[in-house]
């Protein structure tokens, strides 16, 4: 991603978390988190990755009242973005989050002993 499109995908992620926190009223939609925005390199297509923190349950629901507020956010975002044509968003499901929790969870599973250093024989030098 250019320098330009790195600031505009930042004042988008910005702007969406801002207005998702105090403007959108729809229940659906607390606490959710926009984890990253990536533009298309005319910045006419905005890929904007969410989730519901600690609520994985509840995607169906926080992806219909995206879809629902799609309007009002991208009004908002060439609002405050000062642009004519805001980029087209679309929004998808960041699973990444969900990916770590499990990968922890396997490595919290695994009983590994911690190694204990190897003795060395009198008068051998470790290297």
């Amino acid at each position: 991603m250019s320098i330009p499109q790195q600031r505009v995908a930042e004042q988008i992620q910005s702007i969406l978390s801002t207005l998702l926190l105090r403007e959108v009223s729809d229940p659906r939609l607390k606490q959710v988190t926009v984890t990253s925005v990536k533009l298309d390199v005319e910045m006419q297509y905005a890929t904007i990755q969410v989730n519901a923190l600690g609520d994985e349950s509840r995607q169906d629901e926080v992806m219909a009242g995206l879809e629902r507020a799609k309007g009002f956010l991208r009004r908002e975002v060439s609002k405050r973005l000062k642009i004519r044509n805001a980029p087209e968003l679309s929004f998808k499901w960041d699973e990444s989050l969900e990916y770590g929790e499990h990968m922890h969870q396997l490595l919290k599973k695994l009983e590994v002993s911690p190694s204990k250093p190897k003795k060395s024989k009198e008068g051998e030098h470790d290297a």
